[in-house]
């Protein structure tokens, strides 16, 4: 069986998302989501959720795409997410492209960057609610 991981926030859950997690499935047979805790959101990357860490949980757990769901405490578990998980493709969006690549040279799993949808974000339906382009 060929494991995936894939990581990220996963706040107003969006078609993008969904095209992202789909295409990381397609990679292999399980599919691991690895999702950032409200404290490691807030502490580390100063970011606010409008959905709690346990309803973004919730959601993605309900994705066909999707095996299993395990939280990120901090940036450096993810060596060791894929070791103990036996991962053999690391996947990101490419907005990420090249920031993991020590992750091929530390563990034997394939990093892989995948394209973004590109009209569609959670920073932009924010922007968008914020000036009411769309009502929330």
């Amino acid at each position: 069986m060929k494991r995936v991981i894939t990581y990220g926030t996963f706040d107003l859950l969006h078609y993008g998302h969904i095209n992202l997690l789909r295409r990381a499935k397609e990679q292999g047979d399980y599919l691991i989501v690895v999702l950032s805790t409200d404290e490691f959101n807030w502490n580390e990357k100063q970011k606010k959720c409008y959905f709690s860490y346990e309803k973004r949980k919730q959601l993605l757990e309900a994705i066909r795409y999707v095996d299993l769901v395990i939280p990120e405490e901090n940036w450096d578990q993810k060596v060791s997410d894929v070791k103990s998980y036996h991962i053999d493709t690391f996947v990101m969006g490419d907005d990420w492209s090249g920031k993991f690549d020590f992750i091929q040279e530390e563990t034997d799993a394939e990093v892989i960057y995948l394209a973004r949808t590109p009209e569609i974000s959670t920073s932009q339906i924010k922007k968008d609610l914020e000036s009411g382009k769309i009502k929330g």
